[in-house]
């Protein structure tokens, strides 16, 4: 695998124009997982030890972080990030922190899981950024207050060591701990500011909530379901269409670019885990003048199965949640959706239970994850 770039180091104070002209960045490897801190999915920064300039809750925010270089507060500089004040020492002669001191903020996930790579991104902060950020992992059950998660009875894993970082520069970290977490502690050493945290990884749902579900979704983002693969991310992520709710706006779903040739645009995802499925959805809500033409679904059990077509290639009308009710249950473990030509869909849904094997592989991966 290609070795992630790291930056360190100030960025040039802002000279005017682009702000994000010299921003830092890369493609990382792991960006194909979803956000697991999304806060789509229900995910919140719920603690941090201090805020002075900018509010942790900043970190979670959709988009790339703004920058306005005259927007002041009565408090200094207002940042879109998380930003403390700057730490000092305990008296004249040590007037500095100490190398333990550090700030955090306690992230609660949208959707626990494994995490694949966190991307701790401090744009348009320059010169005040943290000096070294660290994270760590908790896997703890129901809704822990941030006292409850900071007791000594808590496990932290860490998922990142203590690593130098630069200012105004997105740094990604790749994460190899086998493990299902619920909660994140991010550090920063000795203080600053960090404009955005993503949090990249895949699901891992709890099989006796499911279980006592009975039927769902099969295919959604917040049960574990996830794509595999698209044929065209031009506007949008393929993820948005097993996103929780409904669309918000166009480009809350996925579109693809216009097509100029005789093909057609496809996602293909994998479920839960095997599962019976009885009824689906298509939603193209707010897609009006783009929404695809035609769509079909198909679903095969086991890499090496065959597809099989549950919805024929069926018209769909702008804007609209389409609903089928199939003759018969079909057992599967992928799913694809074809659109013609081209176009987006905002949601599909897959509603369905988990079969006996289905159950049983999905609470032998919980349990081996620590869950």
């Amino acid at each position: 695998m290609t070795a992630i770039p790291h930056f360190t180091g100030d960025a040039n104070p802002y000279g005017g124009g682009d702000p994000y002209a010299d921003h830092r960045t890369a493609d990382f490897p792991f960006t194909q997982y979803a956000n697991l801190a999304d806060r789509q999915l229900g995910a919140g920064v719920i603690a941090a030890n201090d805020e002075f300039f900018a509010q942790r809750e900043n970190l979670l925010l959709p988009g790339r972080a703004e920058f306005d270089p005259e927007h002041f507060g009565h408090k200094g500089k207002v940042m879109d990030g998380w930003e403390t004040r700057r730490r000092r020492g305990a008296s004249a002669e040590h007037p500095w922190p100490t190398a333990e001191d550090h700030d955090w903020a306690l992230v609660r996930l949208g959707a626990p899981g494994v995490v694949r790579g966190v991307v701790v991104d401090t744009a348009h902060f320059r010169g005040n950024y943290p000096q070294a950020v660290s994270v760590e992992g908790a896997s703890v059950p129901g809704s822990p207050s941030p006292e409850e998660l900071l007791g000594d009875d808590v496990k932290w894993t860490t998922l990142v060591p203590r690593t130098a970082v630069g200012g105004h520069a997105a740094n990604g970290f790749a994460v190899s701990v086998e493990q299902r977490f619920t909660h994140l502690r991010v550090n920063q050493h000795p203080d600053g500011g960090i404009a955005r945290l993503r949090v990249h990884g895949e699901v891992v749902a709890d099989p006796q909530w499911l279980s006592a579900l009975g039927t769902f979704d099969v295919l959604a983002l917040e049960n574990g379901g996830r794509v595999e693969d698209a044929s065209n991310l031009f506007y949008s992520p393929a993820t948005n269409t097993i996103q929780p709710g409904r669309s918000r706006k166009m480009d809350d779903g996925w579109e693809t670019r216009r097509r100029r040739d005789q093909g057609n645009d496809w996602i293909r995802y994998q479920l839960v885990a095997q599962s019976e499925i009885r009824a689906l959805e298509i939603d193209t809500a707010y897609l009006k003048g783009n929404s695809a033409g035609w769509a079909s679904v198909s679903v095969k059990d086991g890499d090496d199965g065959d597809w099989t077509e549950i919805l024929p290639r069926t018209r769909l009308q702008p804007d609209t949640n389409h609903r089928f009710v199939l003759a018969a249950p079909v057992i599967g473990t992928h799913a694809r959706v074809d659109i013609f030509p081209d176009g987006g869909i905002s949601r599909l849904r897959l509603f369905g239970s988990l079969t006996e094997e289905g159950a049983t592989a999905l609470t032998a991966r919980y349990q081996e994850l620590g869950g």
